[in-house]
């Protein structure tokens, strides 16, 4: 059973001198009890879909359905089933991270004492407890991104949103993150991650939508994504930049080598496997050519985004989600 539904959304910001289509007839499905990851790049279109999803913004056109229910004609009713966190911490800093928890659980009309009870499950599933009383100001950047999640999950909500959680934090915290993902998962929610981090979908994602200019234009696990950009790849650097056309000759015959001049790198396929580098290693040796460096690499997820759009991740097609 589908638990998020999107069909033709559409948005449009319009200003006085500009006008950007953020959504173009954007489609999307998450199944009960799955991730679905919406990966782009910041201006994509990741973050006006989730708004609209959270009933936060109105489409200009299309329809969305959450828990069953329409995020426009039954928006409150919709956002008793969802929990939302977006990209920057939503914690009032003046506030201790115990506070802060109570409070949220009081905007989602728990009782006091239940709202006490919820608040001291999440700080020690968080890992939080030890710093519970301590003022939000003082949290580090991943603290307070684990405490904003803690907020988001008080309502024991069916379905979260999770707008680049991990944006701005160092990759010890983003892996901790990860396992608080995790974690959400294993008990059975349904969560839509949106992340312009490509190893974070590949990690964290039952599927993956890729975004880009506020379309949707590839969809599938991430093993099915890869195998649009081929199989596993050999990559060389040679020593001297002039006997990289000998190298390409002697490793790929044929003239498939990929060639980069100012790398001084060639890549070749690797029907072998991993056990290719050493026919590899031994060629080149016997051939005379030194080598910098050399490199067994499966297709990565920044790999399938460059051959789908025709420019990185990091480039920013527009400024990011209005």
């Amino acid at each position: 059973m589908a638990a998020i539904e999107a069909e033709g959304l559409v948005k449009v910001y319009r200003s006085r001198k500009t006008e950007v289509r953020a959504l173009d007839g954007v489609d999307l499905e998450v199944r009960d009890g799955t991730v679905l990851g919406l990966l782009g790049p910041n201006g994509a279109g990741k973050t006006t879909t989730v708004r609209i999803l959270a009933t936060l913004l109105h489409a200009d056109a299309g329809t969305a359905r959450v828990g069953g229910l329409d995020v426009r004609r039954q928006s409150n009713e919709v956002r008793r089933l969802i929990g939302l966190s977006g990209q920057y911490a939503a914690v009032d800093e003046n506030l201790t991270g115990r506070e802060n928890l109570w409070m949220f659980g009081r905007l989602y009309h728990l009782p006091s004492a239940e709202a006490r009870r919820r608040t001291d499950e999440l700080l020690e599933q968080f890992g939080l407890d030890a710093a519970g009383d301590r003022v939000a100001k003082t949290y580090s950047g991943g603290m307070r991104r684990r405490l904003d999640l803690a907020g988001a999950l008080v309502g024991r909500p069916r379905l979260l949103f999770l707008d680049e959680p991990t944006t701005g934090l160092d990759p010890r915290s983003r892996l901790g993150l990860w396992d608080v993902i995790r974690d959400q998962v294993r008990e059975g929610n349904t969560l839509l991650l949106t992340t312009q981090y490509l190893e974070e979908a590949d990690e964290l994602a039952d599927e993956i939508a890729v975004v880009d200019h506020g379309r949707i234009i590839a969809r599938g696990t991430a093993d099915e994504l890869k195998s649009q950009v081929g199989g596993e790849r050999i990559e060389v650097v040679v020593h001297e930049r002039a006997r990289l056309p000998e190298a390409a000759g002697v490793l790929a015959p044929d003239g498939s080598a990929a060639l980069d001049e100012r790398t001084k790198r060639l890549t070749i396929s690797a029907d072998g496997g991993a056990q290719q580098l050493v026919d590899v290693v031994r060629a080149l040796g016997e051939a005379g050519i030194g080598i910098d460096d050399i490199a067994f690499r499966r297709p990565t997820l920044d790999d399938v985004f460059l051959a789908l759009t025709g420019h990185s991740a990091e480039e920013l097609p527009f400024e990011d989600d209005a």
